[in-house]
């Protein structure tokens, strides 16, 4: 029994140990490999390679057995007229076709799946990408409660250890009653925020979990996100403008196809087996045959002229969205850039601030150990000092935020 316990407590502190040290980084493993999207893509791009396959299959001769028997009677002069059906028959032949196609027209159906890939290959990048920036998001929201809690568990803990301070200055009448009350006021509303910020932490790790598919009650302290903006992508190998190359290469292999299907066809084909109506000598009826057929195409009635007008369409709006897409693509990395920019000068400004309300804060705490401090002055500089680091906070998510959304066009 001794053991078992062991064991459960070893347990235990594995997973506890596990959960703590969960990152940014896991969390988007998890999320990609817990994505029904991501799998389902993943399957559609091996369905695809099935689809070659079977492709290069159905240019194998076509092997096939086929057995036919009539019986045909004549009945008082009555029947069917026995030149057209012979009375009676009855074959089983096995029969071979080929269809003789030309390598480009084969290169060009390969090439149409291929892009298809290549086209879902890309929507899952792009997916990922979606997937992460919500991942990342939540995340740092989530990061951004945390720190609010574990800042105003610091108030709570510097307020609840000057309460003490307080009250015995307060019963050797350094202070007031009233004042001792007020500051007391403020410690209930201090220590009321902390567990409102703790319960607005969990709602956000909770549903971070959500998202990314994790079955996990249980609430631990999340990593600092750390993310940095990465190194500007060159447009052109953009996973964003990937898809509208793929799109033009596509529309070009499809007239390749259409050009491809007005030309001649040729199939060869063969049988051999036994064929008899068994008028005479039937079992001498076994025998063989060989054939070829020839399609070839000479009025469609205008089809392909509509074909090649519906591909010119396409490729017209595929260039009208690559250049609508372009102009937003650069005017939403220059509006990033200068966002985090201004973020940037605002987060020096509140840092600076918050040095004063900090040296404040600490001048008073002095002050308040040897009488000198009005309790209502040490009200406003802890509402100042709550105020600026709330403030710092805040600026302080909304550039990770911003950095986020900027790596997510960076792909």
């Amino acid at each position: 029994m001794r053991y078992v316990y062991i064991f459960l407590v070893l347990l235990v502190t594995a997973q506890v140990v596990k959960a703590q040290s969960r990152s940014l980084n896991d969390y988007l493993q998890t999320a990609a490999h817990n994505s029904p999207l991501l799998n389902d893509l993943k399957n559609q791009i091996e369905s695809g390679k099935l689809d070659s396959i079977r492709i290069r299959a159905g240019l194998k001769p076509q092997v096939g057995a086929s057995s036919t028997g009539i019986y045909a009677p004549v009945i008082g002069g009555y029947g069917y007229e026995q030149a057209i059906t012979n009375g009676q028959t009855l074959n089983a032949l096995v029969g071979v076709n080929q269809a003789l196609i030309s390598r480009n027209y084969l290169n060009a159906q390969f090439n149409a799946l291929k892009l298809s890939r290549d086209s879902l290959g890309n929507t899952i990048k792009i997916s990922q990408q979606d997937l992460n920036k919500t991942i990342t998001t939540q995340y740092i929201t989530a990061y951004g409660s945390l720190l609010q809690y574990q800042f105003n568990k610091e108030v709570v803990d510097l307020l609840t250890s000057e309460e003490d301070l307080l009250k015995k200055l307060t019963r050797a009448n350094v202070y007031r009653q009233s004042d001792y009350l007020t500051f007391l006021v403020t410690l209930k509303q201090q220590q009321l925020q902390l567990y409102q910020s703790r319960l607005q932490y969990k709602i956000e790790y909770t549903t971070l979990n959500y998202l990314a598919g994790i079955a996990d009650t249980s609430v631990v302290d999340i990593k600092d996100p750390a993310i940095q903006p990465v190194l500007f992508a060159d447009k052109n190998n953009s996973i964003f403008f990937q898809q509208f190359k793929t799109d033009s290469i596509r529309l070009e292999n499809a007239r390749t196809l259409i050009d491809y299907s007005y030309k001649p066809r040729v199939n060869i084909f063969a049988d051999g087996g036994y064929n008899s109506d068994f008028s005479y000598q039937p079992y001498r009826n076994f025998g063989t045959s060989v054939g070829f057929s020839v399609s070839i195409p000479i009025y469609d009635g205008g089809v392909r002229k509509l074909q090649y007008k519906k591909l010119s369409l396409q490729e017209n709006t595929r260039q009208n969205y690559k250049a609508f897409f372009d102009v937003q693509y650069r005017q939403q990395i220059a509006q990033l850039n200068q966002q985090i920019s201004d973020n940037n000068n605002l987060e020096q400004q509140i840092k600076d601030q918050f040095k004063y309300s900090e040296s404040l804060i600490k001048v008073d705490t002095q002050l308040l150990q040897t009488g000198d401090l009005r309790i209502a002055d040490l009200i406003i500089a802890i509402n100042n000092y709550l105020s600026v680091k709330n403030l710092l906070t805040q600026t302080n998510v909304n550039k990770l935020q911003l950095i986020n959304q900027l790596n997510y066009w960076k792909k």
